[in-house]
């Protein structure tokens, strides 16, 4: 394993570290869970990456995991980076779910529970929440590291002036942004787009998710669209998506190809080039998925003729930098708009 620093912290982290996203709720086999895990932790994988609503059913990623903990891990917890976060849908009501103080801190506690851990390393702001102060935001993560139950604050898809701000409001509390968690890959770039700059400028590490862009960038869809795949069951990853980005997955696999290794390999090699990104997040089905992809290590060097191709054909097939979408949330009342009101002279301003 290669670990590299996170921004200007202390805190050194693997390059590739394993997300707990999919495959270890409780639809999923729990011993090649298990398994998945251990290996991780004996190639060197020191971080584990979990959210509040991963599963699924939502929760059942971190209580699955906190049994690995419990029965095989607990002995080495000091050896280990474990995160969470809470910004999604989780529990019904008002305050199951964005980034207000009352949510943030419940879902940090029945986090530790469901883990069966005192604190974790790292808690994050799951998603920016237009309709709460970033003030309250950002203090509930310094909160959540003042009371010990979390040792690191991060956040993750904040655009860059979200991360900015968000940033500055942490330093100025005292409790500086460790690490942002982005999506990043060879078909979603928007991060190019000003956020490693901000990064890079106020010492943030970077740690991508979906780098393989839900199996997209595998050798898996290179003839056919398997059965049981994502794809195949729609699931995160469409059809309509496998067959429009067909021909760049086909030249990428090509250079990989010539480089001796699997696209799978490539992709992930090609994210850790930029000296931003401190870590990748692998999801892993199999043990076996999760050894090839550390064998990445092994061959991460381009040459500019390489990336010079890369680009081109991402360039030609894709239009690879956007920032990601806001959708409106039905279930969220929009801000009443000021109704001018003549008195006298002059106009006031009074919502509906």
């Amino acid at each position: 394993m290669i670990y590299q620093r996170c921004g200007r912290s202390g805190i050194l982290l693997p390059r590739i570290s394993l997300g707990l996203w999919q495959n270890f709720g409780d639809e999923a086999p729990q011993d090649t869970a298990r398994d998945i895990c251990l290996r991780a932790f004996d190639l060197g994988i020191t971080h584990f990456d979990l959210a509040n609503n991963y599963g699924p059913p939502p929760g059942s990623a971190e209580t699955n995991f906190g049994r690995i903990l419990k029965r095989d891990l607990l002995a080495h917890r000091d050896e280990l980076i474990i995160s969470t976060k809470a910004g999604y849908n989780m529990w019904e009501g008002p305050y199951g779910e964005w980034g207000s103080r009352k949510y943030l801190l419940a879902s940090l506690d029945q986090s530790l529970k469901r883990l069966g851990l005192d604190y974790v390393d790292i808690f994050y702001s799951h998603r920016p929440d237009p309709e709460t102060p970033l003030e309250e935001t950002m203090g509930a993560l310094d909160q959540a590291v003042r009371s010990g139950r979390a040792l690191y604050a991060g956040i993750s898809n904040y655009r860059p002036k979200e991360t900015r701000r968000a940033t500055g409001i942490l330093r100025k509390l005292g409790t500086p942004c460790l690490i942002h968690q982005p999506r990043y890959n060879m078909f979603d770039r928007w991060i190019e787009d000003g956020l490693t700059t901000v990064l890079e400028k106020e010492g943030i590490g970077c740690i991508v998710f979906s780098p393989l862009a839900q199996g997209l960038l595998t050798d898996r869809y290179l003839k056919e669209i398997p059965p049981g795949s994502r794809a195949a069951r729609e699931q995160f990853l469409k059809t309509e998506m496998v067959q429009k980005n067909l021909p760049a997955i086909r030249a990428l696999h090509a250079i990989a190809k010539r480089r001796g290794q699997p696209l799978a390999e490539m992709a992930l090699a090609w994210v850790l080039r930029l000296p931003v990104v401190t870590s990748a997040l692998i999801g892993a089905s199999s043990v076996a998925q999760l050894e090839s992809n550390v064998k990445t290590l092994t061959n991460l060097d381009f040459s500019r003729d390489e990336l010079a191709e890369i680009r081109e054909i991402l360039r030609s097939h894709q239009a690879f930098v956007k920032l990601p979408q806001r959708k409106a949330d039905p279930a969220r009342k929009p801000k009443p708009e000021p109704v001018p009101v003549e008195k006298g002279r002059r106009a006031l301003h009074v919502p509906r």
